[in-house]
């Protein structure tokens, strides 16, 4: 099941992957930043007499800004996208997981996780929120059958940072098939949060033997906008 705001691109998608993997594909339209979208979804899945056994919460977006310019309603949705709605899809489907036995959730996250992040303060804040409750959650599932995994990825080649307006921030990205492949060698190992890359997981690390205040001002010069004003950024799906 693919979920996105945008039907089209989602058809599209669903036919590719079904010719060139020889599976099932069901594309449902929705936007997640809106209230309520998880038990909606929840509903038109079991709707379609369809059961999720391996729930991916990949759905997110930023906002690239000093704090004092950023839009307080665009900031209001990315906490309902990033946050409430991992909450409540993960509230439709994990106990259906725990009543079979068998599943796995993961919850895409960040390295903007283990610390502060400046000019992004309200998606790294999130993505703490993220990494805490799929960690609780982990514990919850141990040895029930249900694996939790937070997926912790560094700089990705997507267009999350074009959208976000804050393209040249970083040089170096991963390839999203090396993302991928290092959660499910993850998953199948029963990690509670995988950081792909060497670089990525020695930086994400070292945040935890250094002061916080030091840490966020490092993080701070990184993210520094390099012009006087950047956009309050946009939705990525």
């Amino acid at each position: 099941m693919l979920v996105a705001r945008s039907a089209e691109r989602l058809a599209a998608l669903a036919s590719e992957l079904s010719t060139r993997h020889g599976i099932r594909a069901v594309p449902i339209a929705a936007d997640l930043a809106q209230p309520g979208a998880g038990p909606a979804l929840a509903g038109e899945v079991e709707r379609r007499g369809l059961v999720v056994d391996v729930l991916v919460n990949n759905a997110g977006f930023a906002t690239y800004a000093p704090f004092e310019q950023a839009s307080p309603e665009r900031e209001r949705e990315e906490v309902q996208l990033n946050v409430v709605a991992v909450v409540d899809l993960t509230h439709s489907f994990f106990p259906g997981m725990l009543a079979r036995g068998r599943g796995a959730v993961v919850n895409v996250a960040s390295t903007a996780a283990f610390q502060p992040v400046p000019y992004m303060a309200v998606y790294g804040a999130t993505k703490a929120f993220v990494l805490s409750f799929s960690e609780a959650l982990w514990v919850e599932a141990r040895g029930r059958g249900v694996s939790v995994l937070a997926l912790c990825p560094g700089p990705t080649e997507t267009n999350f940072f074009e959208v976000a307006g804050a393209q040249g921030l970083f040089d170096r990205k991963q390839s999203p098939q090396a993302v991928v492949e290092h959660a499910l060698r993850a998953l199948a190992r029963g990690r509670t949060y995988a950081v792909p890359g060497l670089g990525n997981y020695l930086l994400s690390t070292s945040s935890r033997f250094t002061p916080r205040s030091l840490t966020a001002r490092i993080a701070g010069s990184m993210m520094r906008p390099r012009q006087a004003s950047v956009p309050a950024g946009a939705i990525s799906r």
